[in-house]
């Protein structure tokens, strides 16, 4: 097996989990890490030498994502069954349709907005991570998180009454 299969196989769950918060969707999320290491694999005689290899290949599917060319033909979510009203407190259905519904608001937001957020709040990362991996200023990091947590919030209250959180 070669360094390169070895990296694919060792780091590829970390990757797909990445670009599935990215994207939302699982199989899109497959699509860009399928590019990432694709791109990765033509320069890996260069990139296995780099002191973090993994970081090279995260930046080439955070790029995938910010320049894919491709829109869903719907932003619908299809489900078996409508959910039921809230009857009492929050229960745990209560919680999990509170994260379903916060996960969907993530999906409305613009690319980069949702890119920093992702990076901030799942990543763990921080200002001058992310904006060394989007090549952007710290300032512009922030101003994306802020508008990206404003819509949020905008948006919450209008779902309140079905999630009661």
């Amino acid at each position: 097996m070669s360094d390169f299969d070895e990296f694919a196989s060792s780091r590829g769950p970390g990757l797909l989990r990445f670009a599935y918060l990215l994207t939302g969707d699982p199989h899109r999320a497959e699509d860009l890490v399928q590019e990432g290491l694709a791109r990765a694999y033509a320069r890996w005689s260069k990139i296995q030498h780099y002191d973090v290899p993994e970081a090279y290949v995260r930046k080439a599917v955070l790029h995938q994502y910010l320049s894919w060319r491709r829109r869903r033909s719907s932003t619908e979510v299809t489900v078996a069954h409508p959910p039921e009203p809230v009857v009492s407190g929050p229960s745990e259905a209560d919680q999990i349709a509170a994260r379903q519904a916060l996960w969907q608001l993530l999906g409305t937001l613009p690319r980069m907005q949702r890119a920093v957020l992702v990076l901030r709040y799942f990543e763990d990362r921080g200002d001058d991570d992310i904006a060394n991996l989007l090549g952007c200023a710290r300032a512009t990091v922030r101003v994306h998180a802020a508008r990206g947590l404003q819509r949020l919030r905008t948006a919450l209250p209008a779902t309140s009454h079905t999630l009661e959180v």
